[in-house]
This record gives structure tokens, sequence and C-alpha cells, in this order.
């Protein structure tokens, strides 16, 4: 079983459907109700190409999530929330039926004060804004050094203008929030956090757009880092002890990504190594995905599992041992009864 997001359905539909047949698998895909049009699609293609007791694709209205999951299912691939994978988790569990959880979680990008920062500016951007935020590694949060955090900020919002225009909204290279209960959710950050924002904030219901957003935080429990922000919010720390970094890092769950932008490799190696994350880069964002070279997965919170490349062809296959014999007179002096000779030889082994 297959269930695939909202945010990018296609991709995360195929991907794992790939990895699924060439492991020698029939698949059952279930898509996102937050992508209709996308899913009728899909389901049309999937209808048409592959026989149906062969790949089997359902679209959400002909049947619940609920009743998907009571399936006899040799294994499930989820791709989603947090709070949705611990309801496919316990589904599973009742049957004992494995499962790879992709999920998400607060990504941290930190900047010391060597880094290149029109490089970091146009990497953060392009990683943070692409499909409005809607990423699952996308960097939710930003903290800087604070001898070059306004140098940044100011590089950052040139970018913006650069990639986008002065008038993002009109950008056709500018996405747009999923749907109604999403943009809310945004738009609540949005107000709670009005004094603080330093950049965008503005938002329009009817076309469902958030505006490229920056806010400038001084503390760890503000709205903003309640939860995975999933939008164009980007909160934005300093710090001058990266020891305070690592403390408020630390107190969160696990993150599926993570980012540094430094030209100092010791210091990235340093903190590269201090935490546990599912996977990240160094003086970039986003592409460590792409490689098909390099597993990709969470820990903790942030997911269960890996694929992409082979990794994929190895979730979806079961890997057994099998032992095949030679008659010889050797063989036999594992069976009783027991004398010295025999007990001296096994204790060899």
């Amino acid at each position: 079983l297959i269930i695939v997001p909202f945010n990018y359905p296609v991709q995360l539909a195929l991907v794992p459907l790939a990895g699924a047949i060439a492991a020698g698998n029939c698949a059952v895909l279930r898509y996102s109700k937050r992508t209709p049009e996308t899913s009728k699609i899909l389901h049309r293609m999937i209808s048409e190409i592959f026989n149906p007791n062969y790949i089997k694709s359902f679209l959400p209205e002909g049947i619940s999530s609920e009743e998907i999951l009571k399936g006899d299912f040799d294994y499930i691939f989820f791709t989603g929330s947090s709070g949705t994978g611990r309801e496919v988790a316990k589904a599973a569990a009742e049957r004992l039926i494995p499962y790879t959880l992709e999920l998400g979680g607060k990504s941290p990008v930190i900047v010391d004060s060597t880094a290149d920062l029109e490089t970091a500016a146009r990497r953060i951007v392009w990683g943070k804004f692409m499909n409005a935020g809607q990423t699952c590694i996308a960097p939710d949060y930003l903290m800087a050094h604070f001898s070059i955090k306004e140098q940044l900020i100011d590089e950052i919002i040139k970018t913006i203008r650069k990639f986008y225009g002065v008038n993002v909204q009109e950008s056709p290279d500018y996405g747009r929030i999923v749907d109604e209960n999403a943009f809310y959710r945004l738009r609540e950050i949005l107000q709670k956090e009005n004094a603080k924002i330093i950049h965008g904030g503005q938002t329009d219901e009817c076309g469902l757009y958030i505006e490229p957003t920056l806010i400038k935080e001084d503390y760890f429990d503000a709205p903003s880092m309640q939860e995975e922000i999933f939008g164009p919010i980007l909160p934005i720390f300093e710090w001058s002890d990266i020891n305070d970094v690592f403390n408020n890092i630390r107190i969160r769950p696990k993150p599926l990504a993570f980012y540094v932008f430094s030209k100092d490799k010791e210091f990235a190696k340093m903190v590269m190594k201090s935490f546990a994350f599912g996977g990240g880069a160094v003086n970039d964002t986003i592409n460590h995905t792409a490689s098909v070279f390099l597993p990709f997965g969470g820990v903790g919170h942030s997911g269960i599992g890996k694929y992409h490349g082979k990794y994929t062809f190895d979730t979806f296959t079961h890997l057994k041992s099998i032992l095949i014999r030679k008659n010889s007179p050797f063989a036999d002096k594992i069976f009783p009864p027991y004398d010295q000779e025999k007990m001296d030889l096994i204790n060899k082994f």
C-alpha cells in the first residue's frame, strides 16, 4: 500500500511505485483528497496502464484512510504528517505489517560568520519558498551568527525579489497554498507574529496566496516554532554561542533535514556530527535528496525507513537467507551422541 501526500502528488506516488514494481510486487495506491484534480489524472493513468490485479488505484472518495488501512497488505509506505503517520503505524502494528513512514519536522539552517552570504541566501530562498514552502525538507527556521545576520537578511530579501519579482503574487514561479485549512493555519501564525514580520506577510484568501515572509524571532517558544510550518514563513534567530544553538535544537524532535552554511569545514563537520537527523547538506538545501545514490528518510519523529535509488528496491524487498548443504561426513559431527572429539570440533565454531 502506497499512501500519497498532497505536496508532490505525482513524484511521491510514482517513485515508490517504481521501486515496488522493480522489486516484483503488486501495489495499491491511495491518493490525497487535498489534490482532487491531480488525483483523478493519476487514477486514470494508472487504471489505463495497469491490470487492476497488478496495480490498483483508489481515489480518496472511493475509500477512506481508515478502511484501506484494514487491508491485509505485506507493506505500507506512507508519506505525510507525523500525526497521520502515528495512525498508520497503529493500524500496521495491529496486523504486524512492516512500514515506512516519510514524515517531516522543523529542519534548521545554521549560518556562521564565515559563510558566503550571497550563495547562502540563494540556496535558502530556493529551498524554503519552492512550492510555497510546502516541502517536508524545506528549511523551517534559520539561525544566523549575530555578526552577519542583518547582511544575510538583506541578501535574502534581494534574492526573493530577484527570484519572484517585486510583486510575488504575479510570479509564474511562485506556488499557492494547497487548501483553505492550510491557508488559515498559516495566516494565524502571521497574525500572532505580526509585530515581528520584517518582510512579506501579505495574504490573499481568494487565491490561497501567502507572500514569502521573514520573521525576526527572539524566543524559541514563539508561535512560529510550535510545529512544522509547512509554508512560506521563515523565522530567523541570531546566535553568538554555538552551544546555545545546540541546546535549542536538541530540545526538539529529530528533524528530517539539517543544513549548515560555512566555509569552515571543521565547524560544519562538527555540527553535522552533533545531531541525529534524516539527511542534510553543507552549503546547500534540498539537493541531498536528488542523488539516487543517497538514501532518503527520517529518524525518530521525522520518519522510519528510507528509499530513493536502490534503497527503494530494498524497502520493497524481503531479504531471505537460504543455506544449501552438500552431503559430507563432516556434517554428521554435529549430531549426538557427543564424544570429546565432537565437542572439541563444535567448540571451535
